[in-house]
């Protein structure tokens, strides 16, 4: 089947084509930037997303779209308005490919959207596909409007639509907040978050690539959303000793970190007093997915362990990190 990728050359894309490629399909990918190479595959260069870019040149012949293309979240977001930024990239955007998508006759659109959706903590259960959604920051508020936009065009056109909600994912050639605790990992600063006892689910790049290759084709996937994870929580505190081990295994350089069990109540004061409220909600709050409806719809589990994952990423981190001596 040909398959259309959009943003095939991020973190996600480089892991997702070459295991569609495995499977057999035809895959067309899409980057805007030109000098984007992918082994195997033709890249098609330009393709900005946003309300106005024309997507037919790309889709011929697909039956399918993954698309992972989007502005993505950050913590100091730099636009004049970043809600209005947010909106006209990644929810007129996606309007526009699926638009164009289902006018060049493909079938199935899945699209890769954010637990954030849900909101940015779970103070009791785990987040389920069934809870309201509750989007907190710009990021969040255009992808649950990208989501209803696409359930309206599968309306209108038919065109199945499939969403998945994954939470951080992590995996090698990582960026972002995963990468900066990979390197205090390495480097060995103190860390106080000894005491922390929280939950969050994460999933590794290679079992969000297998969920995402499993609602593709299957009929039962049709016009569902789903969440996807590892499995259950893990507290900050156990990550960070989980990843520690991978560099160990890795043979990564520097030292291991101390972790100082200061308790998050002051953790939590000590952050608003520096204003970073955000950053700590993250790193002791709850954020909790319940995947079974993933399990039991599509008979998915995911392929790969968390220690198998952070085992991948650490190596990976540690062959960087010689490669940079």
């Amino acid at each position: 089947m040909k398959v259309l990728v959009t943003g095939a050359g991020g973190f996600i894309g480089r892991a997702l084509v070459p295991v569609l490629r495995a499977a057999g399909h035809d895959v067309v990918a899409t980057s805007r930037d030109a000098a984007t190479v992918i082994p195997g595959v033709t890249v098609k260069a330009g393709f900005e997303l946003g309300p106005d870019t024309d997507w037919a040149p790309a889709l011929g012949g697909a039956r399918a779209v993954i698309h992972l293309a989007a502005r993505v979240h950050v913590m100091d977001d730099r636009a004049a308005d970043p809600l209005a930024e947010n909106r006209r990239i990644n929810r007129d955007g996606t309007a526009k490919l699926a638009r164009d998508a289902a006018a060049a006759g493909v079938g199935r659109l899945v699209f890769l959207s954010t637990v954030k959706v849900m909101g940015e903590q779970t103070p009791a259960a785990a987040f389920s596909e069934t809870d309201t959604p509750r989007p907190g920051d710009p990021y969040a508020i255009a992808k649950h409007e990208a989501e209803q936009a696409l359930r309206q065009i599968a309306d209108e056109t038919g065109m199945e639509i499939v969403i998945i909600r994954p939470p951080l994912v992590y995996g090698p050639g990582v960026g972002g907040n995963f990468a900066a605790l990979l390197a205090l990992c390495a480097n060995g600063w103190p860390l106080p978050l000894g005491s922390v006892n929280n939950r969050r689910s994460l999933i590794y790049v290679g079992n969000l690539v297998d969920a995402l290759c499993a609602v593709l084709q299957n009929p039962a996937a049709a016009g569902k959303t789903y969440l996807a994870c590892d499995g259950d929580g893990i507290s900050t505190a156990a990550l960070i000793g989980e990843i520690s081990a991978a560099l160990d295994r890795a043979g990564a350089p520097g030292r291991r970190p101390v972790l100082w069990p200061l308790p998050p109540a002051l953790l939590r004061l000590l952050a608003a007093l520096a204003g970073k409220s955000a950053l700590a909600a993250r790193l002791l709050g709850d954020l909790r997915l319940d995947d079974s409806a993933l399990r039991r719809d599509l008979g998915w589990t995911p392929p790969f362990s968390m220690v198998q994952g952070l085992k991948e990423t650490a190596a990976a981190f540690a062959a960087t990190e010689k490669d940079r001596k």
